[in-house]
């Protein structure tokens, strides 16, 4: 048997004489099949930026110290964040009908994306059933989005910081991702010249996450208008990811996208998992905001078809929609962002008053960015050497923010109990004044 490269032969040497008694030999080589899977190239391109840092980092928690986990976007992990009773009841009460044990339409049921389309619906912006597409869940709903308006080749714009999906699934697809900057300074603000400069003639997408994670920043209507007219001025459509839409604080107004103009076409991407704080139950949605007809029938045929593909969103949590958007009642949002607000304001204030951080207040959502001036740190070598060593020494984990494309920073997640709120920034305050040093220290070393 010879093996060359990827194929395997059987070589059968053949013996014949002659009447001389000469012996000649002839070999035939036979081709023999052997097994040959491969990964696909798109699984090969596959990647989540978190998790290639987070399964990189050597995380060793103090065993003196009880860990507490600053890093997961995840709401329900501490259980001090439940969904309300009538969210429960009307899963409860779909279930009991036994009418949706079965396949729903690949879009959804026609009455679940009625009670969704009246539930968005404005003057500005108006809405029908067919003007809404189902998900399994919201990371699905940009999933969609980004397949039906781009091809491999073209490119699309995303925040930095922001969420590491939008890369993880572009690249993918063969799609070219471009990062406009956001602004610390003005409250991750997006730096519109930047992005500006990003756009050509593949540009395909521009997608905005407000208010944002990683930043909980919530863009004023005037910013909003800003960056519409960016769009409009190149016809680029947006994908407006508002999954954390009206997670404000008090002080601030949620503005969604679509009924604040009249001629840029956006796929408004949300979902039950944040407000309702039911991330599992995996119920998003694509609310199709077209414009003079810009999307025109063959982008909604387009979503119809990509939505075919794993026949649509859980019919239990479809057959619930209805009361869950109409039966919540107000209170259940106001605590959860009087909760998010509070562990917030706890957390900005006792960063903010430790030498060699710099926290950027957030308006909203469930996060909370920290800068940090590495130069006064230099230990370590980088934002994810720091947060390893914050693990090792304290048990905190935060998220560095390399996992967003933004070095020198780190996430904390807000959804934790207060007790452990105020416990970890005890922790990191002990951290950063075991390690900090002056930048003038040293130089003053040097001297002595």
């Amino acid at each position: 048997v010879r093996v060359e490269g990827d194929k395997s032969f059987i070589i059968i040497i053949v013996h014949s004489f002659n009447i001389n008694g000469d012996i000649y030999s002839a070999k035939m080589k036979i081709h023999k099949k052997r097994w040959n899977i491969r990964a696909s190239e798109m699984s090969k391109n596959t990647l989540n930026p978190i998790r290639a840092i987070v399964d990189g980092m050597k995380l060793s928690p103090n065993p003196d110290k009880a860990m507490i986990a600053l890093s997961i976007g995840d709401p329900t992990v501490f259980g001090n964040l439940p969904t309300d009773e009538k969210v429960l009841q009307a899963m409860k009460d779909a279930m009991d009908s036994h009418k949706y044990n079965g396949y729903a339409p690949s879009v959804g049921y026609q009455k679940s994306r009625e009670a969704v389309a009246n539930f968005y619906c404005s003057p500005e912006a108006p809405l029908e059933a067919d003007d809404v597409i189902l998900t399994s869940g919201c990371s699905q709903a940009i999933e969609l989005a980004i397949s039906v308006l781009c091809n491999p080749g073209n490119n699309i714009l995303v925040p930095c910081p922001g969420f590491s999906l939008y890369k993880t699934l572009a690249v993918s697809l063969g799609i070219e991702i471009k990062h406009y900057n956001l602004l610390p300074e003005k409250s991750w603000e997006i730096d519109l010249q930047n992005l500006e400069s990003l756009i050509d003639e593949k540009t395909a997408c521009l997608v905005v996450n407000n208010p944002s994670n990683p930043c909980g920043s919530v863009y004023s209507k005037e910013h909003l208008q800003d960056i519409l007219a960016v769009a409009s001025r190149h016809c680029i459509p947006i994908l407006a990811d508002e999954i954390y839409g009206d997670m404000v604080f008090p002080e601030h107004t949620f503005y969604s996208m679509a009924p604040l103009t009249n001629d840029v076409p956006i796929l408004s991407c949300g979902g039950l998992a944040k407000r309702w704080l039911v991330p599992g139950w995996r119920m998003g949605w694509i609310l199709i905001h077209d414009r003079n007809q810009a999307f025109g029938q063959e982008i909604r045929e387009g979503l119809v078809k990509l939505s075919q593909r794993i026949l649509g969103a859980c019919t239990i949590v479809q057959g619930a929609l209805e009361a869950i958007l109409n039966s919540t009642p107000q209170e259940f949002y106001q605590d959860t962002i009087g909760f998010l607000k509070s562990n917030s304001e706890i957390c900005f204030s006792a960063l903010s008053s430790i030498p060699g951080l710099n926290p950027v207040r957030p308006s909203g959502a469930m996060y909370l960015m920290v800068g940090i001036e590495m130069e006064n740190f230099p230990e370590f070598e980088n934002d994810v050497d720091f947060t390893e060593h914050l693990v090792t020494e304290q048990s905190v984990f935060c998220l560095p923010a390399t996992a967003f494309e933004y070095p020198n920073y780190f996430r904390i997640v807000v959804t934790v109990p207060e007790d452990m709120m105020v416990e970890a920034c005890s922790r990191i305050r002990e951290f950063c004044q075991l390690h900090y040093r002056p930048c003038n220290q040293e130089s003053n070393d040097l001297d002595q």
